[in-house]
């Protein structure tokens, strides 16, 4: 998954071809919330510098930035409240891309491949944990393997092996299950808190706390792929010519920045967490071509109950405005 994502120059986020936009027609392979309604990255904003005045500080930082939308978005909104804005990317090509549209903004605007030793602002980070490779684990006839992938002709195959890993929570039943597990986007949570002496961090991604993640009837996992607003399941296609994604383990998220030393500030729906922002007076004031995208963000069957907000902070509690009603933090 590392490789078909990020080898340099053949790797998916590696390459030229066009990621993000909302229709097929533009080339694009999947739709993100800030390329979805300008509104998102305004009500978020909102959030985003409360945390700025709790933390005392004047820098965002964002993870994995796309198409440089929601950057774009959040300094319009939160204006000389930022004083730095950070962008840590991996992809060249996509810097480039930031780069171009964000040239406006200045010197505010900096760019960095990985994380400084001692860092201090409000992180977010929109869709990057689900691109962080998974590990497969495949229970068959009772037995647990690793499921990881050999050259086969000029192909690939899937190769299965017995393992000690397993699923944090035991799965119940005894049926053939397919699942993933995340040490690297936990270790990720882990280095951020290690790096972060102070601030907070906003995390928003499609996924379940684990008792849904690893529910008995969840028997093919969650890994999937995403091309021309497509998806499928099988990674051994096409490779590097599409996006591979799994659903985060929000629980796991929440104990690996708590065991880290972070406060977490709560766990809600997107629908929940933008509603609590402001997005319903937003809506109200937009055109109707807005309002018609901007709901698309808060209804049930798209980003609004499947997407969830989670929060960090290295410091003492606040209740964040996010989180003010329809906490889930009890779910975890």
């Amino acid at each position: 998954m590392a490789l078909a994502l990020y080898a340099p120059g053949l790797g998916y986020y590696a390459h030229g071809s066009r990621k993000f936009g909302s229709l097929p027609a533009s080339g694009s392979d999947f739709v993100t919330a800030p390329e979805l309604s300008p509104l998102f990255g305004r009500a978020l904003a909102a959030q985003l510098g409360e945390a700025l005045a709790q933390t005392g500080t004047q820098e965002l930082w964002e993870f994995g930035a796309g198409s440089g939308a929601l950057a774009q978005q959040l300094i319009e909104a939160l204006g000389d409240r930022v004083a730095r804005y950070t962008i840590v990317d991996l992809s060249g090509t996509l810097r480039e891309r930031q780069q171009a549209r964000l040239a406006a903004f200045g010197a505010r605007v900096q760019w960095v491949q990985e994380l400084p030793e001692a860092m201090e602002g409000v992180v977010v980070g929109n869709e990057v944990l689900d691109a962080m490779p998974v590990k497969l684990l495949q229970r068959r006839g009772g037995a647990w393997f690793e499921r990881g992938v050999v050259v086969a002709g000029e192909g690939f195959a899937w190769r299965d092996r017995p393992t000690d890993l397993r699923p944090p929570i035991e799965v119940e039943d005894s049926h053939d299950y397919l699942t993933e597990i995340h040490p690297q986007a936990q270790a990720f949570i882990r280095t951020l808190a290690d790096r972060l002496s102070r601030g907070a961090a906003f995390f928003i991604d499609y996924g379940f706390p684990e008792r849904e993640y690893w529910h008995p009837q969840r028997h093919m996992g969650t890994l999937m792929c995403h091309r021309g607003h497509m998806a499928d399941p099988d990674p051994l296609q096409q490779v590097g010519e599409k996006d591979i994604t799994a659903h985060v383990d929000f629980t796991g998220i929440a104990l690996a920045g708590q065991e880290a030393g972070l406060t977490l500030l709560g766990y809600t729906s997107q629908a929940r967490f933008l509603m609590n922002c402001g997005l319903v007076p937003l809506l109200g004031e937009a055109g109707l071509q807005d309002r018609v995208a901007g709901q698309r963000l808060v209804n049930e069957h798209e980003m609004g109950e499947l997407f969830k907000v989670i929060a960090f902070t290295r410091g003492g509690f606040w209740e964040a405005m996010g989180f003010a009603e329809g906490d889930r933090t009890h779910r975890l």
